[in-house]
């Protein structure tokens, strides 16, 4: 059977009506993580964010997840940036969460926005539940990285220059990979 990349967008869309239904705007999804516990202790110490507001996730088998959002440097929007991932494996289902990405430093931002950025294999994030308790994804880490593929990290803390957290929204799905996210990123026009 051959798949090819239009029926996996297909099958992630399957979900993105059900993040339009929690749709939240930067300012209202960074409040979320600010006062989430865990990752509210990085937006003052951290370089910059990749904000998500919303992502959407599905899979029957194989499955992909597509969110659009903003980068911030010293909390002004510096760039737009989009996420696509494709998964294989035992799966089924769909949700919308959100997500957001922290860069230790320039190098980590650099990297983010270098237009090649993936997350590698292992990758996950620290999920925060509806209570705004961290909880660590699989594996007991989230996500960090460096290089062309990024590896996992230990909950709460940088990974080679990485923290990740997501906040699930909706639907029965859960999978806290980042593994194979892919990242393009766009600069601000000035």
């Amino acid at each position: 059977m051959r798949i090819r990349m239009h029926h996996i967008l297909v099958l992630a869309l399957l979900v993105v009506p059900a993040a339009a239904a929690f749709a939240a705007t930067d300012a209202e999804t960074v409040k979320v993580f600010r006062e989430a516990g865990e990752s509210g202790k990085y937006f003052d110490k951290c370089y910059g964010y990749a904000i998500f507001p919303n992502v959407g996730k599905g899979g029957l088998v194989v499955g992909g997840a597509h969110g659009t959002g903003r980068v911030y440097v010293g909390g002004k929007v510096v760039g737009d940036t989009e996420m696509s991932q494709l998964s294989f494996g035992l799966q089924a289902g769909g949700e919308s969460y959100s997500e957001i990405v922290f860069f230790e430093d320039k190098r980590a931002f650099d990297e983010f926005t270098s237009g090649s950025f993936e997350f590698g294999a292992g990758a996950s994030a620290v999920v925060i539940t509806s209570g705004a308790s961290a909880k660590t994804g699989s594996g007991g880490s989230s996500a960090g990285a460096s290089g062309g593929k990024h590896d996992a990290a230990t909950a709460g803390s940088y990974h080679k220059g990485y923290a990740v957290f997501t906040v699930i929204k909706g639907g029965a799905m859960f999978d806290a990979s980042v593994t194979g996210q892919k990242f393009k990123y766009t600069p601000k026009k000035k």
